[in-house]
C-alpha cells in the first residue's frame, strides 16, 4: 500500500461520512455545509487520481456554484430551517428501510451491469482535459443538459416560492 493509496482511502472514508451527514442533517444549512465537505473530499480524491482538471471543476461548479445555489435558495424561501415537530412524519424507519432496499437494487444493478468493462487508462493522458471533454459532451450530454434543467428549475420554484401572494401585496 502507497501513501497515495492510504490518502485516497481516508479522503473516501471522510466523504462517505460526510455523504451520511448530508442526509442525516436535522437542519438544512447545516446538511448544505455537509455537502460542502463531501465535495472537497471528492475533489481531494480526483487530485490522489491526477485528474486535476476534474477536481478544479469539482470545486468550481459543485462546491462553488451548486451549494451556493442550495443556500440561497434556503435563505429565499424562507422555510423553517431547523428541526420542527410538525414537519417530522414519524416515518424514518420505513425511509430507512426503503433507502437501504434502493441502495441494495442500485448496487446489484451496477454490478451485473459493468461486470465485465474494462477501461483502458493507459492510453490517455493523466488528467487530460480533451479527453473528458469529449466524453462529456459526446456520450454524457443528456445527463448534463438534465443537471441544467434541474438547477433552472430549482432557482425558479425558489423564486415562486418566495414571491408574496396576492393578498400580502394588496391593491396597488
Amino acid at each position: 500500500m502507497t501513501g497515495a493509496d492510504l490518502v485516497f482511502g481516508l479522503l473516501g472514508v471522510v466523504c462517505a461520512a460526510a455523504a451520511v451527514a448530508v442526509v442525516t442533517a436535522r437542519n438544512v444549512i447545516h446538511a448544505a455545509l455537509w455537502l460542502v465537505v463531501c465535495f472537497g473530499a471528492l475533489a481531494g480524491c480526483y487530485l490522489v487520481l491526477t485528474a486535476e482538471f476534474l477536481a478544479w471543476v469539482q470545486v468550481l461548479i459543485y462546491i462553488g456554484a451548486v451549494v451556493v445555489l442550495m443556500l440561497f435558495g434556503a435563505m429565499l424561501t424562507r422555510a423553517p430551517i431547523g428541526p420542527h415537530a410538525e414537519l417530522d412524519s414519524g416515518n424514518r424507519p420505513l425511509a430507512a428501510l426503503a433507502g437501504l432496499a434502493t441502495a441494495g437494487v442500485l448496487g446489484t444493478l451496477m454490478v451485473t451491469a459493468f461486470k465485465g468493462a474494462y477501461v483502458d487508462i493507459h492510453h490517455t493522458e493523466i488528467g487530460d482535459g480533451h479527453a473528458i471533454g469529449s466524453a462529456v459532451f459526446r456520450f454524457f450530454v443528456l445527463p448534463f443538459e438534465v443537471a441544467s434543467v434541474l438547477l433552472l428549475a430549482a432557482l425558479v420554484g425558489a423564486i415562486v416560492l418566495t414571491r408574496p401572494s396576492s393578498e400580502e401585496t394588496g391593491p396597488r
